[in-house]
């Protein structure tokens, strides 16, 4: 990055943020504290009205805004496939506001860049699937869940698992504290305190029905950051497959999220799985008819078996 790009980045760091140390300035755009003094000494010579406050950092004055910058193609067209993602994933709300956006950004480019970015963005194109255009259900209740995160309210649904739990069952009500959402392979999930549980659980909006926003208030906790959040992982069990060569690209295309490692051997392609219950991957290994073989554990090859000898007597 060169000096002028990196006044201009500083500028907008302070615009963005209260107070900024020069420490973390420099740690930001990979540069020594003192580059990071001169700059604030050029910016300051500049014209920028910049406070300094020695052991606590530098801050823009009250009603300072940077004038309008202009975009480059390559910035315009990011923005502008933001939008559109945007439109496509997020619920009606999101969807107008990006449109708004998408209105604003086009009007205040030059008729150059407009036309150059129009030309870059034709070769582009997101697509979504029919599955993804009929779940408007899953957009409303993503609405009301973003509302009841923002306003701290908390929330219940009727919620159905995949597989059932230790009690054998598959459905259950839960009232939760939502904390954050997090679109995952095209999926929406909400991370939340979950009251029966108490403690952090994931729910995927498309398992959600009777989803009722409560005026039961909550405070989301002090050190959870949704974008440092780590879930537990409690994937514990190992499972190994042989795929015949006939198939490894489909295998590797599936880009199955359980799948932990591939290699390629002369019998074919070996892929290791990590699950929490076997009967996770029970589904997925039939699909592949008999260009799979389990070569680990036991217990999983028989639970295949033994669904394979009920389609035959189906059959």
């Amino acid at each position: 990055m060169n000096k002028t790009d990196r006044l201009l980045a500083i500028v907008l760091e302070l615009q963005r943020k209260e107070v900024v140390r020069a420490d973390d300035l420099a740690a930001l755009f990979e540069t020594s504290v003192r580059t990071i003094y001169r700059d604030i000494q050029a910016l300051s010579e500049a014209g920028v009205p910049i406070i300094g406050a020695p052991g606590t950092g530098y801050s823009l004055m009250e009603g300072y805004f940077l004038p309008p910058i202009s975009f480059t193609v390559p910035e315009a067209v990011s923005l502008l496939i933001g939008t559109e993602f945007i439109e496509q994933q997020f619920d009606d709300d999101y969807r107008v506001r990006s449109q708004a956006a998408r209105g604003k950004i086009e009007a205040i480019l030059p008729e150059r860049v407009r036309n150059e970015t129009s030309r870059v963005s034709k070769t582009m194109r997101l697509l979504i699937s029919d599955k993804q255009v009929k779940q408007s259900k899953e957009k409303e209740y993503l609405g009301k869940i973003r509302g009841a995160i923002l306003d701290e309210r908390k929330i219940s649904f009727h919620y159905t698992k995949r597989l059932t739990d230790s009690e054998g069952n598959r459905s259950s009500v839960r009232t939760v504290a939502p904390y954050g959402l997090v679109l995952i392979q095209g999926l929406w999930m909400l991370v939340a305190r979950c009251d029966l549980r108490q403690d952090i659980r994931h729910f995927r909006l498309s398992r959600m029905t009777e989803l009722i926003n409560l005026g039961e208030r909550f405070e989301l906790p002090i050190h959870f950051n949704l974008r440092d959040y780590t879930p537990q992982d409690n994937r514990h069990l190992l499972v190994r497959l042989q795929f015949i060569h006939d198939i490894a690209d489909k295998v590797k295309e599936s880009n199955y999220h359980y799948i932990e490692n591939m290699e390629k051997h002369q019998d074919g392609l070996h892929v290791v799985l990590r699950v929490r219950q076997l009967d996770e991957l029970v589904q997925w290994v039939l699909g592949w008819g008999a260009a799979v073989i389990v070569l680990e554990p036991e217990s999983f090859r028989n639970r295949i078996r033994e669904e394979v000898q009920k389609m035959f007597k189906r059959y």
